[in-house]
């Protein structure tokens, strides 16, 4: 893959920033008070590098102060409007399959600028490549940065087991409640057909963080039925069970990708399954959702990983103004599946998991 251009040498590099066990942050600092004075080492390091970015201009725009409000109704939607990613993000790349190969000629991430980076993310005493931490350029908060596993690798945007093991690990350096990371996959409004994963700090708690996800099997999955869209829901207690989280939701989202259906995943801090015994953890939560090709719309909002969860970026100003809680959720119905194949798939990834 292409190098980073020799004009970039004066802006500063990645950071190396090696953690270990005792980096991990079990509980949260919660959402009473301030969370920003309470960070973590980890989030005081990416924090710290993005606004250096931002000083520094490598942002497509200024992303300033974003108005947000809480739609009024049961499903707890956020809105927040951002005018300026759908006019100057860089165009999204049109997706034509579910396994759509990686195309060396089309923006991939062997191409970002040496300042565009941020953290080397490696882990004490292991032997894996580092995770890098990116920004990305046309942010939908701030301190929105991509988890970027391999980038010099020529990876179409499935998800990987490692990949999502490494992100996971990087939800538990946050202390920061809003901290989420995600994926969405070609059919799920995917930007960039380069395996990637984003890292959000989303300013509001989320309804799916604490909503009832009754199990599928004794093991797990669980299945959220509520508003704004039923999910698949994945949990982890602690460090130790992120390796069987990970393989399993990508075991999960591979069977998905058979059924000929697209997926998203979100990773947050939340609340055990029903029934399970201990406190909150990780959820991470998989939508199946009928795929969308073609080029992403560039007015009003897609229905990708943050939308499913209940935050609505939205672009235009007439509709973060006038939309409705109904309407919202209107347009996010268009891309679920009927409550019967829904049903039917979860029967079957508990079969599936449970082998």
């Amino acid at each position: 893959m292409a190098e980073a251009a020799c004009e970039d040498a004066d802006e500063p590099g990645p950071e190396d920033f090696v953690y270990g066990e005792e980096d991990f942050v079990l509980q949260d600092a919660g959402w009473e008070g301030d969370p920003a004075g309470r960070l973590s080492r980890f989030d005081r390091a990416l924090l710290s590098g993005w606004s250096d970015r931002a000083s520094r201009g490598l942002f497509r725009y200024r992303l300033g102060a974003l108005p947000t409000r809480a739609l009024p109704g049961a499903a707890g939607l956020v809105a927040q409007l951002n005018a300026r990613r759908g006019s100057d993000r860089r165009p999204p790349q049109p997706v034509l399959g579910l396994r759509q190969p990686f195309d060396p000629a089309a923006f991939h991430f062997g191409r970002l600028r040496r300042g565009e980076q941020l953290l080397r993310l490696r882990r004490a005493g292991s032997a894996a490549d580092p995770l890098l931490v990116a920004i990305n350029a046309s942010p939908l908060s701030a301190g929105h940065v991509l988890l970027l596993p391999e980038p010099a690798r020529p990876r179409p945007q499935a998800l990987s087991e490692p990949a999502l093991r490494a992100a996971l690990e990087v939800q538990l350096l946050s202390a920061h409640p809003g901290f989420r990371v995600g994926f969405n996959g070609l059919g799920g409004f995917a930007s960039v057909n380069h395996l990637h994963l984003h890292g959000l700090y989303l300013p509001h708690p989320l309804p799916v963080e604490s909503a009832p996800a009754r199990p599928l099997q004794p093991r797990g999955p669980g299945l959220l039925l509520r508003d704004p869209a039923p999910a698949f829901v994945f949990f982890a207690a602690g460090p130790a069970e992120l390796d069987v989280v990970a393989r399993d939701v990508c075991r999960a989202a591979e069977h998905v990708v058979e059924a000929g259906l697209a997926y998203n995943v979100l990773a947050t801090r939340g609340e055990p399954l029903e029934g399970a015994a201990g406190g909150r953890g990780l959820r991470v939560l998989l939508w199946a959702r009928r795929p969308s090709f073609g080029t992403k719309a560039g007015d009003g909002f897609n229905v990708a990983l943050c939308e499913l969860g209940g935050f609505l970026p939205i672009t235009s100003e007439t509709l973060y103004n006038s939309i409705t809680e109904d309407e919202a959720l209107r347009t996010i119905r268009q891309h679920l599946l009927p409550e019967d194949e829904l049903l039917s798939l979860g029967e079957d990834l508990a079969r599936l998991l449970a082998e």
